[in-house]
C-alpha cells in the first residue's frame, strides 16, 4: 500500500471575457462552466471516498479560482480548505495582456523573451516546481498524520506549477511546449508515494473530460 498520495488538482474555467493572460491577479472567478467542474470534481472525489480512499487534507492557492474550484469539495468531503501559498500561479511579465503573435513582436517586449528555457518572462520553471514540491511533502506527511497508511491530501493549483512539478518528478527536462502541457482544466495529476516517502508513480487522469469541449483555452501563466 502506498504511504500516502497527494493529488494536484488543476482549477475550473475562470471568466474571462477579455482573453488576458490573468496570472495572480485578483477577482477571476470562476465561470458557470467552471463552477460546474467543479461541482463533478466534487462528486469525483466522493465518490472515491464512499469506496473507502481516505482523502483528509484539502488546501488550495490563495487565488480566486482555485479557493472556488475546492468549496464543493470542501462541502462534500467535510473538509477545511486550507490556504497554500506555494501553489500559486506562476508570476508573468505579461499578465493582464492579450497575449497574441502581434503582442509578442513589438519591440518593447524582447528583452522578456530572450530565454524560453528559464524563462525570462516569469518566474523560472525550477523555482516553480521546487515550491510546489516542497508543499506536496508537507502534505504528504500532513495526510499520514491524520488518516494513517494510504491517505490522500489534495492541493488546487494552477496549469503551468502543476506541469513543471510534473516534469520534475518525471526527471523531464523543464523547458517545454505550452501547446503540449498534459493538464487541462480540473485534471488531476496524482504523485503516489510508497512506504519510505520515495515518488513512487505519477497518475493523470481528467474526471470532468465531458466538461472540456468549447471550454476557455486562454491560459493563466
Amino acid at each position: 500500500m502506498p504511504q500516502a498520495t497527494v493529488h494536484l488538482l488543476r482549477h475550473g474555467e475562470v471568466h474571462n471575457p477579455d482573453g488576458v493572460l490573468y496570472g495572480r491577479l485578483p477577482e477571476f472567478h470562476l465561470s458557470e462552466l467552471g463552477r460546474q467542474m467543479a461541482r463533478t470534481l466534487a462528486g469525483h472525489f466522493s465518490d472515491r471516498a464512499a469506496q473507502g480512499a481516505r482523502i483528509v487534507h484539502l488546501a488550495a492557492s490563495p487565488l480566486t479560482r482555485a479557493q472556488e474550484t475546492a468549496q464543493p469539495i470542501s462541502e462534500a468531503l467535510n473538509l477545511d480548505i486550507v490556504t497554500e501559498d506555494r501553489i500559486i500561479e506562476a508570476a508573468n511579465y505579461f499578465e493582464g495582456m492579450q497575449v497574441s503573435r502581434a503582442e509578442l513582436l513589438r519591440p518593447k517586449h524582447w528583452p522578456m523573451l530572450r530565454n524560453p528555457l528559464r524563462p525570462s518572462w516569469g518566474e523560472p520553471y525550477r523555482e516553480q516546481a521546487a515550491r510546489v514540491t516542497a508543499a506536496v511533502q508537507d502534505a504528504r506527511l500532513r495526510a499520514i498524520e491524520l488518516g494513517g497508511d494510504g491517505a490522500e491530501a489534495i492541493l488546487v493549483s494552477h496549469q503551468l506549477p502543476i506541469w513543471a512539478t510534473r516534469l520534475s518528478a518525471e526527471g523531464r527536462p523543464l523547458w517545454h511546449d505550452p501547446r503540449k502541457r498534459e493538464c487541462t482544466l480540473t485534471s488531476v495529476t496524482s504523485l503516489v508515494f510508497d512506504d519510505a516517502g520515495t515518488l513512487q508513480r505519477v497518475d493523470y487522469s481528467e474526471p470532468a473530460a465531458a466538461l472540456l469541449p468549447g471550454a476557455s483555452s486562454t491560459p493563466g501563466a
